[in-house]
């Protein structure tokens, strides 16, 4: 992820409205779909509880922009025809499975993974954000990752332990964005107050007291001075 694309982003949220396929709560994907796209996601991993959905579909459209990969991990042979059948046989081509547990895998296949969606319902999945961490500082690893975390609310009890630097955003069911850096910077190699590129990154959350609809911003500052850019 050498830079943020704007015009990626917008592309692949257009893309995701377009889908036809919404989830219980769409903001999320079309989310998901822009920060991939945006971010230039070239290897996307997708860490499913149980069938693949509307979520990894959201990555397909990213990919489509930026001209990356989608690899779906999946429990077992039953999630397997199951998301045959949820997504089609048009999307299912689009999309590498691999049956397995996401956190071994994280660590020897996709080390390289440089964009990372994890299912906070899995059991692990603390575990599956620790291997995309420790897949990143072994030997072989390259480059930073994204990992975003979505029905984090439904474990509220388990993503306060994953620290202060892993942000949570009110989107849908809740969402957990963090930045891994490919070696250490100040404890536990997590870090999104750096964005990478020289500048400090925060979200902000802005809602229409109208519509009640949730915007959400990624707002960027120099390390050094006051400037701020969006």
């Amino acid at each position: 992820m050498a830079f943020w694309s704007a015009e990626n982003a917008t592309k692949a949220y257009l893309k995701t409205l377009n889908m036809g396929q919404k989830a219980n709560e769409p903001d999320v994907v079309e989310f998901i779909s822009a920060l991939a796209a945006g971010s230039n996601a070239q290897l996307m991993v997708v860490a499913c509880e149980g069938a693949a959905d509307s979520t990894t579909l959201a990555l397909v459209a990213a990919a489509q922009q930026t001209g990356g990969r989608v690899v779906c991990v999946l429990l077992g042979d039953q999630e397997l025809h199951q998301s045959e059948v949820v997504l089609g046989l048009n999307n299912f081509c689009h999309i590498e499975f691999v049956i397995g547990e996401a956190q071994n895998l994280l660590q020897t296949h996709y080390r390289d993974a440089d964009f990372v969606v994890i299912d906070c319902n899995l059991e692990n999945h603390e575990g599956v954000v620790r291997a995309v961490e420790m897949g990143k500082k072994s030997k072989g690893g390259s480059g930073g990752a994204v990992v975003v975390g979505y029905n984090a609310f439904r474990r509220r009890s388990t993503w306060r332990s994953m620290g202060s630097k892993t942000q949570l955003l009110p989107i849908g069911a809740g969402l957990l964005v963090a930045r891994i850096v490919p070696k250490k910077s100040d404890g536990d190699g997590i870090n999104n107050t750096c964005d990478g590129f020289g500048k400090r990154s925060h979200w902000v959350v802005k809602v229409d007291k109208c519509t009640g609809e949730e915007h959400v911003f990624r707002v960027r500052s120099p390390v050094h001075g006051k400037g701020i850019e969006a």
